[in-house]
């Protein structure tokens, strides 16, 4: 699964200053693009008990396997994905406390489906309500956070949408924090995994709530509405949603020896079959697919000439981790290539872009990412520039 980088990227480090580098075009500072290439072993994704689906990786945004994943779906309680995401964001900001007392509005106890039986004009803590929201999926705690968090809940779905734009969830609009039918509360299966992707990535310390088996309030235990929980443990998230318009919808990730995938499944007709189309879409992307990690951020990739620099060689490497996905049988034949533009001149920033690393598999390029050095390069002193400046002339 995600292996050391190493071993892939061994091969390419280089000393600018005893080779010569190749001349590329300047890089646009943009995030490295992951694709699958195409692979004529890996079968087609099983068919399921779904309106629509998605399977992607965590690490890569690859998608492995989709089924109307743009359509216009209801979310139901996968709503309450986003109302926990700014939740922790203000636990995150320290504008909410996991022991705050949060009252229950009379609105919040009057909600309608799932409950975590909190009482009117009483005050519970915060992590109560989480919770409840996430566990029980309780509407009645969802409300009372969302009232906390904006003051109304209509405020609530304000910053709901907002937040949706930001992450590019360009085809969901929130009207309420429950997931209760609404002509304008609908989302698709690529949003939503989205949505739980930054929630693993931005939120590793709530996350773990996700997995939690059971919680009990007011004497009464309820059980994680999640069933994969207890069939597979790699499963640790996310979160369950029924209406009788939306049908059964689940967000599943699971973690198997490095390698992470998120699947969305709306509008299953059952609960058994929401978990088996769960199932069996990551067990497909797992028996087929592998996530390699290429290189770490930071980590030194190459060492290249500047010229007119204090000191040079300097070390250049990536802003961020850079995986790809590949068909299974593809990923021991990984390829990569160092690409670093010829006449780079000091000063430049730790966010200059100077070349791009490419790598390959299967024949195709299936990821390109920004190189840029490790650290901040100053000018050097008068008589290096001039020298230097002596040299471009006859390099």
């Amino acid at each position: 699964m995600s292996r050391h980088p190493l071993a892939v990227l061994a091969p390419l480090v280089l000393l600018a200053a005893a080779a010569p580098c190749s001349t590329v075009p300047a890089v646009p500072a943009v995030p490295a693009v992951s694709a699958v290439p195409a692979a004529a072993a890996v079968p087609a994704a099983p068919a399921v008990d779904a309106r629509a689906y998605i399977l992607v990786d965590y690490h890569t945004g690859t998608v492995l396997a989709a089924k109307e994943a743009v359509a216009r779906m209801e979310p139901a309680s996968l709503t309450k994905l986003m109302t926990a995401y700014l939740v922790f964001q203000e636990l995150a900001a320290g504008r909410l406390k996991l022991d705050e007392s949060v009252m229950v509005s009379e609105k919040a106890w009057h909600s309608e489906g799932s409950r975590t039986f909190l009482e009117p004009g009483k005050a519970v803590p915060a992590q109560i309500l989480i919770l409840g929201m996430i566990i029980q999926s309780g509407n009645d705690a969802s409300i009372a956070l969302a009232e906390r968090v904006a003051g109304t809940e209509e405020k609530f779905a304000q910053l709901m949408n907002a937040e949706a734009a930001r992450l590019g969830m360009v085809a969901t609009h929130f009207d309420n924090s429950t997931g209760l039918p609404s002509p304008g509360h609908y989302t698709t299966a690529r949003d939503m995994s989205l949505l739980a992707t930054a929630m693993i990535r931005d939120f590793p310390q709530y996350y773990r709530w996700y997995s939690q088996p059971d919680f009990e309030y007011h004497g009464i235990r309820q059980p994680n509405r999640n069933g994969l929980l207890g069939r597979d443990p790699s499963v640790d998230g996310l979160k369950t949603g029924h209406t009788d318009s939306a049908g059964f919808c689940l967000v599943t990730s699971a973690l198997r020896d490095g390698m992470r995938l998120v699947s969305v499944v709306l509008g299953s007709g059952s609960m058994k079959a929401r978990e088996n189309a769960s199932a069996a879409l990551l067990n497909y992307g797992f028996s087929f697919y592998d996530t390699r990690l290429i290189a770490r951020a930071g980590a030194r990739l190459a060492a290249v000439q500047v010229w007119k620099a204090r000191s040079s060689p300097v070390d250049v490497g990536l802003n961020r981790d850079l995986y790809v996905t590949v068909p299974r049988e593809e990923s021991e034949a990984i390829k990569s290539a160092l690409d670093v533009q010829q006449r780079l001149i000091a000063p430049l920033s730790a966010g200059s872009a100077v070349g791009r690393l490419r790598v390959f598999a299967g024949g195709q390029a299936v990821a390109t990412a920004v190189l840029h050095p490790l650290q901040g390069i100053d000018a050097g002193p008068w008589w290096r520039r001039l020298i230097d400046g002596v040299r471009l002339w006859f390099a």
